[in-house]
């Protein structure tokens, strides 16, 4: 059991022989009595003191903790749902999403009545954190609609979908714009292309998602400000060597973001690695889509006026959807890892430095607290990667 003593603060250590996603060779981490990272430098540049804390990393990995930017709920809570009666509840995701790993999140708001929408928004610009409790920070909400193209809707209720205007846009947003740090629209929807320079006037990025958009709206988009897209492959033309569509003008852009989830159902793991490679990795960042049964067992769930079964984390409607997955962030790491599409340096920053910077917050750097960093293991005779917090009694 971690106490509120473990995670407060990691302070006057040294972390050394450490391997940091972005840095070349190993490295030496100095937090400092405010539980703080100071430095960050090779470990050849100069030997830590010998009257501190030393912590020897031996080539392990070390990182902060995973951004999670699409997240539909957890232990039993859809983010639709939300409403004053669970705030309790939100405290107690936050916490659970910290024991696993995740720093910071966008609670994600499918395509539901505006009455819901609004009222979720008004849940979460309400709530008020426990400080003295480790948990996950709330960086704002992921939108993923009402404004998405019908035939593209995937398990989101065609009743709710709304035609894409700027006057439609004020009406879902409401009082609560400023709440809002993400939303997913399918651009063809409006091709004066004038919400989208909206949203961006509002500080909202806008990520393109549950389209038929062909290559050239995307562009358009993307021009007016579009700078993401809802979970690549998913929802939207696959590729096509004469009709590219909007993935792939997303992966040509060097300003746009794809997500990606990598539980091994959404897409299949050849075509994650088709992706990682045409984007050279850059612009790719993991999330868990995860549903609201994420931390509870394998079952029958209701999903707004539906039912989810969750078999073996993946969660799917009664005709057979694909709805979302029960597992977390950093499984797709480890899924990564394990499949062996990628190195253990960038399955690691397409869960903790990507997602930073796809919504502009800064990744691994001085000034971060300590009590965000995780320390990665991989194991030589299996090969497989584990995570633990870094805390103090560790140390």
């Amino acid at each position: 059991m971690i106490t509120t003593a473990d995670w407060t603060k990691l302070v006057n250590t040294w972390i050394t022989q450490a391997l940091v996603p972005g840095y070349d060779g190993l490295q030496q981490v100095w937090i400092d009595n405010q539980g703080l990272i100071e430095t960050i430098q090779p470990v050849e540049t100069a030997k830590p003191e010998l009257d501190t804390k030393v912590l020897d990393f031996a080539g392990d990995w070390l990182s902060l903790g995973g951004t999670d930017l699409q997240i539909n709920g957890a232990l039993g809570l859809s983010f639709p749902d939300l409403g004053p009666e669970h705030y309790g509840t939100l405290q107690e995701i936050c916490q659970f999403l910290w024991h696993q790993g995740i720093d910071s999140f966008l609670p994600t708001i499918v395509t539901t009545s505006v009455g819901k929408i609004q009222q979720s928004l008004a849940t979460l610009a309400n709530f008020s954190p426990d400080p003295s409790q480790p948990a996950a920070q709330i960086l704002g909400a992921h939108l993923e609609g009402p404004f998405l193209n019908l035939q593209k809707r995937g398990a989101h209720p065609a009743d709710y979908l709304l035609p894409l205007s700027v006057e439609r846009v004020k009406r879902v947003l409401g009082d609560y714009s400023h709440q809002v740090k993400v939303i997913t629209l399918a651009p063809e929807l409006d091709p004066s292309g004038d919400t989208i320079a909206y949203l961006r006037s509002l500080g909202i990025v806008v990520s393109l998602g549950h389209s038929l958009a062909t290559a050239l709206q995307a562009e358009a988009a993307f021009t007016q400000g579009a700078s993401m897209v809802t979970h690549a492959f998913n929802a939207m033309p696959g590729l096509h060597h004469r009709q590219p569509g909007l993935l792939g003008a997303a992966i040509l852009n060097p300003h746009v973001w794809c997500g990606l989830i990598a539980d091994g159902q959404h897409i299949c793991p050849m075509m994650i690695e088709l992706l990682l490679r045409a984007s050279g990795e850059a612009g790719i960042f993991l999330v868990s889509d995860a549903l609201a049964p994420l931390g509870l067992p394998e079952g029958i769930y209701p999903w707004d006026t539906r039912q989810i079964t969750v078999t073996q984390g993946t969660a799917r409607l009664p005709d057979g959807t694909l709805s979302g997955t029960t597992l977390s962030l950093l499984s797709g790491v480890q899924n990564l890892v394990r499949w062996g599409l990628c190195s253990v340096e960038t399955a690691i920053a397409l869960a903790t430095e990507a997602p930073r910077k796809a919504i502009n917050l800064p990744g691994f750097s001085l000034g971060q607290p300590a009590r965000y960093l995780l320390r990665w293991h991989q194991n030589k005779e299996t090969q497989e990667l584990a995570w633990q917090r870094l805390l103090p009694s560790s140390a």
